[in-house]
């Protein structure tokens, strides 16, 4: 069989995902009159309502009695991991720019890793057809990131292909009108090479993703390097530690990929993209082969992770009140399932028995996990994220630092600048193509980075696009200033009354609405001043007989803050928790009591005096 195997990588919000979607219309992977949702190939809820892409998954089209597999791989570079795992079991890869935007930060990053692996690039200009597009500047600009990633001269020679994913057209040539993908896949047929497949000699296949299967168990995913797999074959499983003696097991199933499906097959050949069940205790990167014949291919090296937060069981008076899955057990095994999947993602115990610490790639990596495992019924507590510290080679400390894509409008451009100023920003470039939108590119600590989306979003007044990718590891940047106001803390447990919040929500902005539960210790508010106040919001009005002319008064509230996962994330201090249910998303203190925390108040004043 003439087999294509192509990556579709890309920055976020580029168009990957619709253009899949019209390349398996037009190539027939759907009946005529099926319906069929848009953006197909983000199944997972979460990827449907963000609307991005999380996990890589893949698909298959025929073309012209040739099979493509495509996989889909994620925009957002906190999903890095599964993109650079992805690369080694294709040939090619679509690089799909937008053309109004031109490259961005992950364009450069998942660029530079498919050139490392030597790949052919065949690069897709998307979004012709969006207001203020111009290809041709985008054109000019990829051939400078080729060769500014020092591509190779068959990789600078990449075909460019001009399309909408939207509409599902393309052109070789913007003077050509383009009325369907054709073009884009005779490309795909005539630039990316087939596999190279040794049919004759002993299996051999790296372990490049894993799914899971409720009948079936853990299905090994990857793409066959040498030789045959049949249906009741025994394979060695190759362990990472080469001391280790290879595991044996029988393949109870064989899966290949046609459309969206997973389909059942007797046998595959090198160069396929197989799915398969029943071995024990596979993981990724790891090896399968003849057990006759035990090569060990090299493995898939995934960047360390940067950011990490605490994980602890929920110890709040309204513990076990919303989840199904609370105990250190429960919440410890679903971490250690996550590990199993998803490769960029540490989970090390702590000296303490309910505590985790988690590390990832960045905040958003970090915040689906929890999402994910809140909608699966887990209660749990986290805390504020942290930056993974090295040791230089002169034994200085050295934190990770950003590589942070700005546009903006040019009216506030001065705001933005201003505030990046005591976050330590260095300024690296600024473009201003003329169209009203100032580029700004900039090297930020990632710590700088904390809380600063949702100012961003206030002070662009949503107008600004902000990107950012892990740069490299640099000297520490030295004390960062903390959240400007300080908090309202509960002194009270009770029911919120709406009087208390009416005498508050002049000083303060609000998290929570009368009628909703309070302990002591809860973060209900946030102030309009420096420094935590101590208030009361189940505070009731006194009944007189006394009747006065404002007695009864209507109280008007304005709506609360609504807290996300990302928003608490960045918002909270380090001596606070955010209490995450399947129901509710609460911010505390780490010391309930007030009188706790005005003890630990001066034992940290008397240290700072010392």
């Amino acid at each position: 069989m003439d087999i294509r195997n192509i990556a579709i990588i890309a920055h976020v919000d580029h168009g990957k995902t619709t253009l899949v979607d019209q390349m398996l219309r037009q190539a027939g992977a759907f009946r005529a009159n099926q319906v069929v949702a848009e953006r197909v190939m983000d199944s997972n809820p979460l990827e449907r309502e963000r609307g991005i892409t999380i996990l890589a998954k893949n698909t298959s089209v025929r073309w012209h009695g040739t099979k493509m597999n495509i996989v889909d791989t994620p925009g957002h570079a906190d999903f890095g991991g599964e993109v650079e795992r992805i690369l080694r079991m294709v040939d090619g890869v679509l690089l799909v720019v937008d053309a109004f935007d031109g490259p961005m930060p992950q364009t450069r990053f998942v660029l530079r890793k498919a050139l490392a692996l030597g790949r052919t690039p065949i690069i897709v200009v998307n979004k012709i057809d969006r207001p203020g597009a111009d290809p041709m500047r985008v054109h000019e600009e990829v051939l400078d990131l080729l060769i500014e990633l020092e591509a190779n001269e068959s990789q600078l020679d990449a075909p460019f292909v001009y399309a909408s994913g939207r509409t599902g057209v393309a052109t070789m040539d913007m003077d050509t009108p383009a009325v369907d993908l054709v073009p884009l896949f005779e490309t795909i047929v005539k630039h990316v090479p087939p596999p190279p497949a040794e049919l004759n000699g002993a299996f051999q296949m790296l372990v490049s993703t894993i799914d899971y299967s409720p009948y079936l168990g853990r299905l090994a995913i990857g793409r066959i390097e040498r030789g045959t797999v049949k249906v009741g074959d025994q394979v060695a499983l190759l362990h990472l530690d080469q001391t280790a003696k290879a595991t044996v097991s029988r393949v109870t199933k064989l899966y290949g990929f046609e459309g969206l499906e997973r389909v059942e097959i007797p046998s595959a050949n090198a160069g396929e993209i197989v799915s398969l069940a029943g071995l024990e205790g596979v993981e990724i990167g790891l090896t399968l082969t003849d057990p006759e014949q035990q090569d060990r291919l090299e493995g898939i090296a995934v960047e360390e992770p940067t950011i990490s937060v605490d994980f602890l069981v929920n110890n709040s008076p309204f513990a076990g009140q919303d989840g199904k899955f609370v105990t250190s057990r429960q919440i410890l095994e679903r971490l250690q399932k996550e590990l199993e999947k998803n490769v960029a993602l540490r989970v090390e115990e702590t000296d303490s028995t309910d505590t985790w610490t988690v590390s990832g790639r960045g905040e958003l990596h970090l915040t689906i996990l929890m999402e994910t495992m809140r909608r699966e019924g887990f209660e749990f507590q986290v805390s504020r994220p942290r930056v993974i510290l090295h040791v230089g080679p002169n034994g200085e400390k050295q934190e990770p630092y950003e590589e942070l894509a700005i546009d903006v409008p040019e009216e506030y451009m001065g705001v933005v600048i201003e505030a990046l100023g005591p976050r330590k920003a260095q300024m690296l470039e600024m473009k201003n193509p003329g169209q009203g939108m100032v580029r700004i590119l900039y090297k930020i600590p990632a710590r700088g980075l904390f809380g600063y989306r949702s100012e961003f979003m206030t002070s662009t007044r949503g107008t600004g696009i902000i990107h950012h990718r892990f740069l490299e590891y640099g000297p520490w940047a030295g004390q960062l200033e903390g959240r400007a106001r300080g908090v309202l803390v509960s002194m009270e447990a009770g029911t919120i009354i709406a009087f208390a919040l009416g005498n508050l929500q002049d000083r303060s902005t609000l998290f929570v609405s009368p009628g909703d539960a309070v302990y002591e210790g809860m973060v209900v508010g946030e102030s309009a001043r420096p420094g935590d106040m101590d208030v009361n919001p189940t505070r009731e009005k006194k009944l007189t007989n006394m009747r006065s002319k404002s007695a009864d008064d209507h109280i008007t509230l304005e709506p609360p803050r609504v807290l996300t996962l990302e928003g608490a994330l960045e918002y909270i201090e380090d001596d606070e928790l955010i209490e995450v249910t399947p129901k509710s998303i609460r911010l505390r203190k780490r010391k309930l009591l007030a009188s706790d925390r005005k003890k630990v108040s001066r034992e940290a004043k008397r240290e700072r005096e010392a």
